[in-house]
């Protein structure tokens, strides 16, 4: 579930901004159709063009003013003040702390918002602290290979307006695809054709901001920035595993894969070094799905959030022999699976990549 680790802001100057915004029902990209579900802006980055530059073509579907204040008003409301201290003073040299292509994304996204490295930078992080998530994977009779995932956030009334698919081409053909929001150069959900899906679901192990921001000053990688990777430079999905299971990153993390063929599916709990577990699919023995939500799978969730079993239910009533795309999909949807901080639901599968999906929810 969407929680604030900042603590709320008071109204600044950008909240009244884009509260002011949002009551005026500026148009972004045309207001998806009232109801449950509304389809993200398609768009396409091109992975040849200079990393400055490669955004560029996406920053005009969108009012420039309204990203100004949300971004304001995310970071205001998320972002601790020390961290502020720390992250500006450097944000100049992000060559220094931040690898290609990301450093060179941020700092063009920068230019083209008309904003200053440092908010650029704290935007990304503060993307990277805020994500609750229920994630399924699941393999139906015949061996195919379904991934759904719901990503939860607060802000929602912003970040409806601003989620988007993304085509990631290299030689103008797609490489991967992702689903993010318009500033946030990593991706929480993404799919290589014909070999691998991903999600990414946040892990509270305490002390967030203390840890990351340690961890990005010894230059590890944010967690949604080595989905990006890993869905560029992987070429199976037994690679994908070991990337995503080794990369040092900069917080813990739940990375849940699906591949394209039987039993390739699992759920990896990761700390900062290494995989604390590896939880994979497992039909013969009745394991023919994996639900991880935001805590470990072998402990108990909380009552207050208890996303799992729900989902588990829908699930074993769905059965093996009916799952696909539209039955996750229904799951998802489920309460309090889907619930009022779910701002996208993403259903893929890496066998079927011209079925990936994503749909902007609206819950009552």
């Amino acid at each position: 579930m969407g929680r604030l680790r900042g603590g709320a802001a008071a109204w600044t100057a950008p909240a009244l901004l884009l509260l002011l915004l949002l009551l005026q029902g500026r148009p972004l990209l045309g207001e998806p159709e009232p109801g449950f579900s509304g389809v993200p802006l398609q768009c396409n980055v091109s992975l040849d063009v200079a990393p400055e530059h490669r955004w560029d073509p996406v920053v005009s579907y969108f009012d420039p003013a309204f990203l100004q204040a949300a971004i304001a008003h995310v970071i205001d409301s998320v972002v601790p003040r020390w961290v502020h201290d720390v992250i500006r003073p450097i944000a100049e040299g992000i060559e220094f702390y931040v690898a290609q292509p990301f450093a060179g994304e941020i700092r063009g996204l920068c230019r083209a918002l008309g904003i200053n490295i440092g908010d650029g930078l704290l935007l990304n992080l503060a993307y990277e602290s805020t994500a609750y998530c229920t994630s399924i994977i699941a393999q139906d009779s015949n061996g195919n290979i379904y991934h759904g995932r719901n990503l939860d956030y607060p802000f929602g009334d912003i970040l409806r307006k601003i989620t988007i698919d993304v085509d990631f081409l290299k030689n103008g053909k797609v490489l991967y695809k992702g689903t993010t929001f318009f500033g946030y150069i990593g991706l929480w959900t993404g799919q290589s054709p014909y070999k691998f899906t991903i999600s990414g679901d946040e892990r509270d192990s305490g002390r967030w901001w203390e840890n990351a921001v340690a961890a990005f000053l010894n230059r590890d990688t944010p967690v949604s920035w080595l989905v990006r990777t890993v869905l560029s430079e992987a070429d199976c999905f037994e690679n994908a595993v070991l990337m995503l299971s080794q990369t040092p990153i900069i917080a813990s993390v739940y990375y849940i894969i699906g591949g394209a063929k039987p039993n390739e599916g699992m759920v990896i709990t990761r700390n900062r070094r290494g995989p604390l577990d590896i939880w994979p699919l497992d039909p013969l023995s009745g394991g023919w799905y994996r639900v991880e939500t935001n805590y470990d799978h072998w402990l108990p969730p909380p009552p207050s959030d208890d996303r799992r079993t729900p989902a588990m239910k829908a699930m074993n009533a769905t059965g093996q022999e009916n799952v696909n795309l539209e039955s996750l999909y229904t799951v998802l949807s489920t309460h309090p699976v889907m619930n009022q901080d779910t701002v996208y639901t993403t259903v893929m599968s890496a066998t079927f990549p011209e079925r990936y999906t994503t749909r902007i929810r609206f819950p009552e």
